[in-house]
């Protein structure tokens, strides 16, 4: 199993009580610890423009600026967005942006893609709320255009969707490049959400990940992998290929009374961000009782019952890691070494080029 870490950028209200003018200072020395600690892959921030469970006026970083600025501060860990909205940035665009921070970051870039929900900032930023199966739609044509760009330069679709005609990027991304050791299907494409009609569908074609939250348990992991399988088997692409990742909320302590404390700094700093006190309440239980809330053995444990199911790439987040990283070391020491291991391919195979889709 491999590990990726998210960097507080305030979407979860994890800057509250800081000033913004500290905000790069907290999650650049975030994002320098972990390149220097080979125990972390990667780094990882949400793409969205409005804090989550309600809209305040806390901080909410954009992703993609903050995938350039960790690039040029870091030289090992690789960096990845859970996940870019594609209806938030034409796809071919994107393409552009992604192949510049690869560069940039000489071969580290990974594109994790959804198809977006959330609502309020979807309508606050002018981009409508198309219904679900149009913004699936959106998703499919979008990672069709932008592996075509990054895998021949060029980007053609006359699609419902999109129309881009014959769209150039030059130079190629390093990791779709002639560079000895690059990858010839581009940048490495992490399909995030679990619908099994649709969206696992589209993570077969083209996903080197997939990611699913854990929140669910691992009874409706097994059946998303069960759905990722059968997409596999229709198209003739062999299931493990793909790596299957999962987002873990990390609420660690030695004992009871330390989990408590992370939780009512949680709960401190939501209430200081300005959420209201049912959403506050809401939060906690969620806090309370997802499967990274425990000491060191129980948090391993339930790990594992994942790791069995097919998990193979497990990115953490801490919620108070802009203030205290002791629970971040605790899962460093005690959890990590616990799990750690080979699984299979470092990214997805060459299939989409040796298949022609």
């Amino acid at each position: 199993m491999r590990f990726g870490l998210f960097i507080p950028q305030g979407w979860r209200h994890d800057l509250v009580g800081i000033d913004p003018a500290q905000h790069w200072g907290v999650m650049a020395g975030l994002a320098r610890r972990a390149d220097a600690n080979d125990q972390w892959s990667s780094l990882w921030v949400f793409d969205h423009f409005h804090t989550l469970l309600e809209p305040t006026e806390e901080a909410t970083h954009e992703a993609w600026s903050l995938m350039a600025a960790f690039a040029g501060i870091t030289s090992r860990i690789r960096l990845g967005q859970m996940c870019t909205c594609m209806g938030y940035r034409n796809p071919a665009h994107l393409a552009k942006i992604a192949t510049t921070i690869d560069i940039v970051s000489e071969g580290r870039i990974e594109m994790g893609i959804g198809a977006g929900w959330y609502e309020h900032e979807w309508e606050a930023y002018g981009y409508g709320f198309p219904g679900a199966g149009e913004r699936l739609g959106m998703l499919r044509e979008g990672v069709d255009i932008m592996r075509q760009m990054w895998t021949t330069g060029y980007g053609t679709l006359a699609g419902k969707h999109y129309q881009v005609d014959g769209a150039m990027n030059f130079p190629l991304p390093l990791q779709g490049s002639a560079v000895p050791g690059s990858r010839a299907n581009g940048i490495p494409l992490w399909v995030a959400g679990g619908g099994e009609k649709v969206t696992l569908k589209i993570a077969a074609k083209y996903a080197d990940y997939t990611n699913w939250f854990s929140t669910a348990g691992v009874e409706a992991f097994t059946a998303k992998d069960e759905a990722l399988k059968g997409h596999c088997r229709d198209l003739g692409r062999d299931h493990t290929e793909i790596v299957r990742s999962s987002n873990f909320d990390i609420v660690i302590g030695h004992n009871q009374g330390e989990i408590d404390d992370r939780l009512a700094g949680i709960r401190n700093r939501l209430e200081r961000g300005g959420v209201s006190p049912a959403k506050v309440d809401e939060r906690m239980h969620y806090y309370a009782t997802v499967p990274g809330c425990g000491t060191p053995e129980q948090v391993v444990e339930r790990i594992k019952a994942f790791d069995k199911a097919g998990l193979g790439y497990l990115i953490a987040n801490f919620a108070e890691a802009a203030f205290d990283t002791s629970g971040i070391e605790l899962f460093e020491r005690a959890v990590i070494p616990e799990l750690i291991g080979g699984d299979g391919p470092q990214h997805g195979q060459l299939w989409h080029l040796m298949h022609g889709r």
